[in-house]
Parts: C-alpha cells; sequence; structure tokens
C-alpha cells in the first residue's frame, strides 16, 4: 500500500526546517546550507550529480533508503523556487537543472496555476492548486503503489502532518543554529498523532530519527 513519507529532511537544533530570508542566492536561507553537510559529502547524494565519490555510512544510508519505492514527489512552492505570486514568466523551472534528481511527476503546491514542465530524465512538475488532498490523490495515482515522497518545506510538512496523512518520517538533526523561519514540530502533538519512534542512529553530522504512525 503506497505510504506518504518524509524522508532526509534536516532541522536544525533549534527546530527549523530553513534559515531566514529565502532567495535566489540562498535558496535554504541564511544559514541554511548548514542543515544538509552531512548529506551531501554522501555517495549516494554525489552520485545524483554524475559524481563517482563519497562517503559511506549511515549518513549515507539514510540517504538511499530515501530513494527507495519512491514513485511520486510533493513539494511545496518555496521549496521549487524563490518566485512568489503569479508566474510573471515561465522561465524558472527549479533550481536544479536540466536535470533535476527525482526523475518521477513532482507535485507542486501553489494558489497560481502553471502547466505542467517536463524535465529530462523523467521528472515532471505539476502545478496543483486545489490543496494537500488533491495532490496527494493525484501524486498516489501517479506513483502506481509505490511511495510518495513529501520533500517540504517545513509549512507544507506540517500541513499534512496536521491534516493525519504522514505514515513515516525520517528527521536529521543538524548540529547548528538558525535562530528563525519556519520551525517543523513547534506546537504539534505527535503523540496525539499517533506516532512513535522507531529507530535512532547518531552520527558526527547527524542526529537521525525515524518516526512511523502506529
Amino acid at each position: 500500500m503506497s505510504k506518504l513519507r518524509v524522508n532526509c529532511f534536516s532541522v536544525s537544533l533549534d527546530g527549523f526546517g530553513a534559515g531566514p530570508n529565502q532567495s535566489f542566492d540562498n535558496p535554504l536561507g541564511v544559514g541554511g546550507m548548514a542543515l544538509h553537510g552531512w548529506m551531501v559529502k554522501t555517495r549516494t547524494f554525489k552520485s545524483m550529480y554524475g559524481e563517482t565519490q563519497g562517503t559511506t555510512g549511515p549518513d549515507d544510508d539514510f540517504t538511499a533508503r530515501g530513494f527507495e519505492n519512491v514513485g511520486a514527489w510533493i513539494l511545496g512552492r518555496n521549496m521549487f523556487g524563490p518566485v512568489r505570486g503569479d508566474w510573471k514568466d515561465e522561465s524558472w523551472k527549479g533550481w536544479w537543472g536540466d536535470n533535476p534528481p527525482y526523475h518521477s511527476d513532482v507535485f507542486v503546491l501553489t494558489h497560481h496555476a502553471r502547466k505542467p514542465i517536463e524535465m529530462a530524465g523523467g521528472t515532471t512538475f505539476h502545478f496543483v492548486t486545489d490543496g494537500i488532498q488533491s495532490a496527494l490523490n493525484k501524486a498516489k495515482a501517479s506513483a502506481k503503489g509505490h511511495d510518495v515522497r513529501l520533500g517540504g518545506g517545513a509549512n507544507t510538512i506540517r500541513q499534512y502532518l496536521e491534516a493525519g496523512l504522514i505514515d513515516e518520517m525520517h528527521i536529521a538533526v543538524s548540529p547548528c543554529l538558525l535562530g528563525a523561519d519556519e520551525h517543523l514540530l513547534g506546537g504539534i502533538n505527535l503523540p496525539a498523532l499517533g506516532f512513535e519512534q522507531v529507530e535512532y542512529i547518531g552520527t558526527s553530522d547527524a542526529a537521525h530519527y525515524v518516526l512511523r504512525k502506529k
């Protein structure tokens, strides 16, 4: 049965999923790149960009697990790019260049309609204007029995959590402080939503927690 999963979502020690003031020059906000130091050096991450080197071990294992059995993705608009409001032009096609790392249908939550964008490598971005449940229904249909990965950002994950739609989360706590922006779990009662911690592994670069709905 298809699950909705969060994988490899990094938060700071003070609980933020990005830094403040996201922009073209700071796609993860000021200081936000520090969140992903554990992942960008791994063999799995580097292989997505044609490199053959990289670290192995638990950080790499969690990165690789994040792509297993994924048939479609959901992203919030901020994860797709820094453009706000109406699509004044349609030149922006994401942060990832001509061949994004998704290789499947990606459903982007937005209030502003836009035609789908077909990219190299099998990625097609679809823009969903009628809410999170509609995006999930479309993603599950596209995934054809495989799981749907919810990429973020924090506000998007919070919406799906509060709606009771997420089945499993892997959260990596990185040793940095950001001070502001979107808090991932503040005010959310995870036990009341049915979650329990089922796995913990600590490395020198992150503390990895897997939470699963009972």
